[in-house]
Formats: structure tokens, C-alpha cells, sequence
């Protein structure tokens, strides 16, 4: 079957691609399948078999009144919700309404297999190959963010470790944990949410590779755009992006008052080996652990993109304003500066004004 022609395919329906297809649609694209035959088209393809993106598989003890980085989708305010509700029901649903108030017809579950070039032409079509067909597009808006790319970093003699090891991604609720002894490694919020959770059921080890650098509520901005700023140099330079956070610093959030107020939020360095049945800690000291919470991040789930040849040698794909720099019809958004939520709003807003503008000069130059 040949390939179905469109402008633009976005891959992934949170927060980012639901962003660049309400900008698509205000810009006068229309889905791929109500379009009449003078039409600019767009076709949202997402992994999940149900709306919400990442918040879908968040655990289950994440609470409204806890949870970190919400923001409204453009045009549509985030509802009132009961703040013991959890993210995971409260979130999705909000997603899946704002994909019907906006007919965004996002085509689902679609797994993107490959992105590719059809030929050499500049101006020729970029493939979309999935296990539903195939897709011929102007432009591609990359949005399939970092959670189906959990971190694990290697450790010596992990393999022999007895008791249980987990990332954030698997993690349900503490309940599981109660009565242990619990390593949680990491510095980010996800860690520290965890540990204010989890200590309040079992003993908890909180270890990092760095001490964690933290700011109050009103951090600077001039500090927080600088650090961006650091951050889009990176991906610009095809070095992989990093975390935002690992450069602006931890807030003090009310769980990690909570935790500090109880005496948990004690940092220790990173263990130097794991053992059978605990870990072995830089001064030689052996800690026995019966869990290894790995809360160590995520990597940007950017494989699909290989066939493109677009990773430099460092590991990273050169993106300049949201556009692959060594293949201007590809854009990736939620990557790098724009993770967060915000920040993926606007990506999407600026990938779609690049593209109406440059589709609006080429009908100029066809009617010339």
C-alpha cells in the first residue's frame, strides 16, 4: 500500500503534539481524514491506546496537590479537580476532552516504526512507517517526550542483587515497600516526592551523585533563562540535552519541607558497587537494602528517528529553535529546552508559525 500523503504528521499526543495540533488547526491544517482535496493536512499518531500521554502512567499515589509542572493546554483551562484526586484519572480525562472539543482525531495505538527520506529531493516527503501503514508528510513534529525511555544507569554487580530493583516508571505506591529498607537514587523532584513517600512506611537511603543544589520558591529568573539558555546550546551543539532542572536547581517544594521536617531528606553519595544483598558505599561501609529505586530519569525516546542518520557522535540530534538543523523538515518538540510543559506548549506553537510560514511562501512562489 503506498504511503498516505499529508503536510504534516505529528508523533505523540501529550502535551507537546496536542500543542502543535491546536496550532496546526488554527493555522487552517485539517485532519488527514475530513480533508477536501485544496486541504493542508495533519495527522496525529500516538503509541497509547488512550489519551493523556505520560500523565496515564504516572503512579497511583500521585496526588493533585502534589504533582509538578501542570499547565493548561493552549485554549482550554485545566478543571477544577479535588486535590487528593489522583493525576493519572484527573489528567488524562482532561486530555481526552480537549481531543474532542478540537476534533483532533488522533489515530490510536500507532507505533511509529521508523522515520525516513523518500529520496534526496529537499522538497520531497519524509516517510512515517508504523504497525498501521505508512505516511508521506511536508513535515514531521517529533512530540514523544521521555517516558517510554526509563534511565538505568550500570553499576557493578547489579546482576547479583537479591532483593528488588525498580525505576520511577514502575512504580506504583509505597504500600509495596512497607517494612524494608529502601536505596532511593536520584536527585531530581521525582526522588524526592518518592522519598517523602516512601519513608513514611519504610526506611529509607537517599543517595546521589551530587549534592543537590537548592533554591527557594522565588528563584531568579535571570538564573532560570541562563540555564535554559545552557540547555539550547547543548542540543544545538548534537550533544544530548539533559534535564532543565539539573542546571536551574531544586526547589523547596512542600514535600521536601515535609521530608526534611521528618528527618529523611538526609543525602548520602552514590554507592560505589551493589552486593547480594545490600550496596557498598565509597568509604568502603556496606549498607544491606532490600529495594533499589532507580529515580534516575528518563532519555528522550527519539529511536524511530535513527533511519534519518541525524545522531551526532556525542549522542544527540543538532536542534536549533525546535528544528533538526541537519534536516530542517523535522521538528522535535518537548526536547531538550522545551520538556516542560510549558515550555512544550510553546514549541508546538513555534514548530507550527515556522511551517505555516514557510507552506505560505511556497504558494506565493507556485501563484508567481
Amino acid at each position: 500500500m503506498s504511503p498516505a500523503p499529508v503536510d504534516v504528521v505529528v508523533i505523540g499526543a501529550g502535551q507537546a503534539g496536542l500543542s502543535a495540533a491546536y496550532h496546526l488547526q488554527r493555522r487552517g491544517f485539517v485532519p488527514a481524514g475530513r480533508a477536501d482535496a485544496d486541504d493542508d493536512t495533519f495527522v496525529v499518531l500516538d503509541a497509547n491506546d488512550r489519551p493523556g500521554g505520560a500523565w496515564q502512567h504516572r503512579w497511583e499515589s500521585l496526588r493533585m496537590a502534589t504533582v509538578n509542572g501542570i499547565h493548561e493546554l493552549p485554549g482550554f483551562a485545566v478543571p477544577a479537580a479535588d486535590p487528593r484526586a489522583a493525576s493519572r484519572d484527573v489528567l488524562p480525562a482532561y486530555f481526552a476532552e480537549y481531543e474532542e472539543r478540537y476534533a483532533l482525531d488522533v489515530q490510536r495505538p500507532v507505533a511509529v516504526r521508523g522515520v525516513r527520506r523518500a529520496d534526496d529531493d529537499p522538497d520531497g516527503p519524509l516517510l512515517v512507517e508504523s504497525d498501521q501503514g505508512a505516511w508521506a508528510a511536508r513535515y514531521v513534529v517529533n512530540a514523544t517526550g521521555t517516558w517510554s525511555r526509563p534511565f538505568w544507569p550500570r553499576y557493578p554487580g547489579q546482576e547479583r542483587f537479591r532483593g528488588r530493583q525498580l525505576h520511577v516508571a514502575d512504580y506504583v505506591s509505597a504500600d509495596e515497600f512497607a517494612g524494608k529498607r529502601v536505596v532511593i537514587v536520584g536527585a531530581g523532584i521525582s526522588a524526592v516526592q518518592l522519598l517523602d513517600e516512601i519513608s513514611h512506611v519504610a526506611d529509607t537511603f537517599w543517595v546521589t551523585r551530587r549534592e543537590p543544589e537548592w533554591v527557594e520558591d522565588d528563584f531568579d529568573l535571570p538564573a532560570r533563562v541562563a540555564a535554559i539558555a545552557g540547555v539550547e546550546a547543548r542540543v544545538r551543539e548534537g550533544l544530548p540535552p539533559g534535564s532543565v532542572i539539573s542546571v536551574t536547581g531544586m526547589r523547596w517544594t512542600p514535600w521536601a519541607r515535609a521530608a526534611q521536617a521528618r528527618g529523611v531528606l538526609v543525602r548520602h553519595p552514590m554507592f560505589a558497587a551493589i552486593e547480594e544483598n545490600g550496596v557498598r558505599m565509597p568509604d568502603g561501609a556496606f549498607e544491606p537494602v532490600d529495594v533499589i529505586l532507580w529515580a534516575t530519569g528518563f532519555r528522550a525516546a527519539i529511536d524511530h528517528l535513527a533511519p534519518l542518520r541525524l545522531r551526532t557522535s556525542a549522542g544527540g540530534i543538532r536542534v536549533a529553535n525546535g528544528r533538526a538543523i541537519d534536516e530542517p523538515r523535522l521538528f522535535l518538540i518537548g526536547y531538550g529546552p522545551s520538556q516542560s510543559t510549558v515550555g512544550a506548549n510553546r514549541a508546538g506553537r513555534d514548530a507550527v508559525r515556522a511551517i505555516a510560514a514557510e507552506e505560505a511562501e511556497r504558494a506565493e512562489q507556485s501563484a508567481a
